[in-house]
């Protein structure tokens, strides 16, 4: 079973037990989110689709906990003025732990 959300327009396919990184949200530890836009569904019975989203279909995580993701660099350099600029950026997310897909 598996189905396909939107959350900060990314779409993901998770499956129940999987671990997904979203975008940070300010979560405690072992608190509850839920996904409320379902594009998609498939279980033993068939693929439902939504349009665009599957009535009364959610998706429910706990929150593992923040994340940081990996230090990316970002440099400017101004040609023949003696100028350089080198800053970094690591972008926070939140890691939730797929509980259940309810249809």
């Amino acid at each position: 079973m598996y189905a396909i959300v939107v959350d900060g327009g990314r779409q993901y396919r998770v499956e129940p037990g999987m671990e997904v990184d979203i975008d940070f949200r300010d979560l405690s530890q072992g608190s509850e989110f839920t996904f409320e836009t379902v594009l998609a569904v498939s279980a033993d019975d068939g693929l439902k689709l939504g349009a665009p989203t599957v009535d009364g279909a959610s998706v429910i995580a706990s929150v593992i906990g923040p994340k940081k993701d990996k230090k990316i660099y970002i440099q400017k350099f101004r040609r023949r003025k003696h100028s350089k600029r080198r800053t970094g950026h690591r972008q926070l997310h939140t890691r939730v732990k797929i509980e259940k897909i309810a249809v």
